[in-house]
């Protein structure tokens, strides 16, 4: 008996440890590290999830933009960072799933060094033409550009960026020659394509809407495999006949690789139930982001599929960082 009892009590104990650490997670104030300045996407999403876990937390969860190298100098702060979920990673498509084929080498492991929590929000791209150009739907736009090999200039935020891959995926797929002009930005790339300069461009839901609205730009469709929550007229480019075309900026919370279960599993809890809240969503769908809930193994298999989708962009196109 006096054996049995004590086997007893060891298992409960073992079996409560988790929720023990779980319940007494975080001890600190928390750090959340944005790979970016500040003002962009990843920022945006960053601060509305810090914010609302520092609501439900008690202690604060503090944003830390660390830009550089596309994102590759924050990602690997995180990385190498003790594995206890006080600091945590917004991260995005170009870090996370992009950079590994896009430089010859990084400084992390984009599947081994993280620990995937959950997905928050997409937003898809839109392909924008100037006013002067002849077409108005997709269709019209991929025809012009057959009939017109190599005579369609487009802008991006620069090499690497999803305003550079998203057109490139788009050739791949359809056959189109198109000539890509690198930017420092998406904005300037946007002046250009404002200006006449530019024939095309697929940038970001948010920077795009406010000149779509005054009619500068010429909205054809979303890069997203459905259409766009936050604009439903608006087709999208696999609905208007490129089968199985989808681009989208994702942005996602990731802990360093190794952070314990029980603490994944209360952020994840906490991150799916902010993103219901019905004030969360509406703010990020009034920004242009499509809320998403995931779990932890649906982000970490969406990330190697992401990987290995632009792997593939990239080497096609021979795409190389400078």
């Amino acid at each position: 008996m006096m054996r049995t009892s004590i086997f007893l009590t060891c298992s409960i104990a073992l079996a409560v440890a988790p929720v023990f650490a779980q319940d007494a997670y975080p001890t600190r104030s928390i750090r959340m590290v944005v790979a970016y300045p500040p003002g962009g996407g990843t920022d945006i999403v960053g601060r509305m999830v810090a914010q609302k876990l520092s609501e439900v937390f008690a202690h604060t969860v503090v944003v830390d933009n660390r830009g550089g190298a596309t994102g590759n100098i924050g990602t690997e702060m995180v990385a190498r960072a003790a594995p206890d979920g006080h600091t945590l990673l917004m991260g995005n498509v170009a870090p996370n799933a992009i950079n590994v084929s896009l430089f010859a080498k990084i400084p992390y492991d984009p599947v081994n060094d993280f620990e995937p929590v959950s997905l928050v929000a997409l937003t898809p791209n839109i392909l924008l033409v100037h006013p002067a150009l002849p077409v108005k739907t997709v269709k019209e736009f991929i025809a012009l550009a057959k009939a017109k090999p190599g005579t369609l200039n487009y802008s991006s935020a620069g090499i690497g960026s999803s305003s550079h891959l998203a057109p490139e995926l788009l050739a791949m797929m359809t056959g189109i020659d198109i000539v890509h002009v690198p930017y420092k930005g998406g904005g300037p790339g946007l002046v250009d394509l404002l200006s006449g300069q530019m024939q095309f461009m697929m940038t970001t839901t948010p920077a795009a809407m406010p000149h779509v609205k005054t009619g500068k730009v010429r909205a054809l469709g979303v890069t997203s495999a459905k259409r766009s929550q936050s604009l439903p007229d608006l087709t999208s480019i696999a609905e208007a006949g490129v089968k199985g075309y989808e681009v989208s900026t994702w942005y996602g919370v990731l802990a360093p690789a190794k952070t314990s279960k029980a603490i994944v599993t209360k952020l994840h809890g906490e991150i799916v139930r902010l993103i219901a809240v019905p004030d969360t969503r509406d703010k990020l769908l009034v920004q242009g982001f499509e809320p998403v809930g995931s779990t932890p193994d649906e982000f970490a298999a969406y990330i190697k599929s992401e990987i290995a989708k632009w792997a593939k962009v990239i080497k096609t196109a021979k795409i190389k960082a400078e």
